[in-house]
């Protein structure tokens, strides 16, 4: 039985982190057993979430767990894609996780409406002479990774005309398919999409990038069969598009 390491359920979403939410949809479209349990950072290989314990051997980060699904379960997440289609699906991956998952997490983050009703909540159980300073120790460390990688150096107006560039993309990616690549099934981009993308779009949180997402109702609908496909249990409250 693989063991998923998550940080849980909240923020409107059946899990907190997209990461988590993309190894998880993958361990589904693989048919594979799993049992989900809340982990710490402390003790995961690399440092984040997700990570998984399968068979005592502890993998960590999205990418290389789902490889070590592939090669050790004799699993193919894009079965039907061609050569050019799966070198098209890294580079929207790539595109998901290096940029648009930046742009998501400064507004996750770094608004301080958000930040306090969201992330900051995560001390509230912490003895409160500490509190505050945990909150301010998460927002620093967060900040500073956010303008290493070159996001965070930017006004907010253009943070959000960069993440528009990502998300109108994958609208003119997605077409009128039933999923980013093709109509019959989804493939292992799609749980790196539909993740990121619920991260946005979800209603707890405000900003203008989620605005921008919303305007978009192929992905709307999008992320609406997504989750009904795998999280049909989920109240998710976004509204539907037609």
């Amino acid at each position: 039985m693989i063991t998923l390491f998550a940080a849980g359920a909240g923020f409107g979403l059946p899990e907190i982190s997209p990461y988590v939410t993309k190894t998880e949809v993958q361990l589904m479209m693989a048919g594979l057993e799993y049992h989900k349990t809340k982990g710490g950072r402390e003790a995961a290989p690399k440092g984040q979430l997700p990570w998984i314990e399968d068979a005592a051997q502890a993998i960590g980060d999205s990418t290389f767990i789902r490889a070590h699904i592939e090669r050790k379960y004799d699993i193919d997440l894009d079965v039907g894609l061609t050569g050019k289609e799966r070198a098209q699906a890294w580079a929207i991956e790539r595109m998901i996780e290096n940029q648009l998952g930046w742009v998501s997490s400064y507004f996750r983050f770094l608004d301080p409406a958000n930040f306090a009703k969201g992330p900051g909540r995560w001390f509230d159980q912490a003895p409160e002479p500490l509190r505050d300073d945990l909150r301010k120790g998460l927002q620093e460390a967060v900040a500073t990774n956010i303008r290493a990688v070159g996001v965070g150096r930017h006004l907010r107006e253009e943070v959000v005309w960069l993440g528009g560039l990502s998300l109108r993309s994958l609208d003119e990616l997605l077409e009128d398919k039933t999923y980013l690549m093709r109509d019959r099934h989804p493939v292992g981009v799609d749980a790196t999409a539909f993740a990121m993308l619920a991260a946005i779009m979800t209603p707890f949180f405000e900003s203008p990038l989620r605005r921008e997402a919303e305007s978009y109702p192929r992905l709307v609908a999008y992320v609406g069969r997504m989750m009904a496909q795998f999280y049909p249990a989920h109240p998710w409250g976004l509204r539907q598009a037609a």
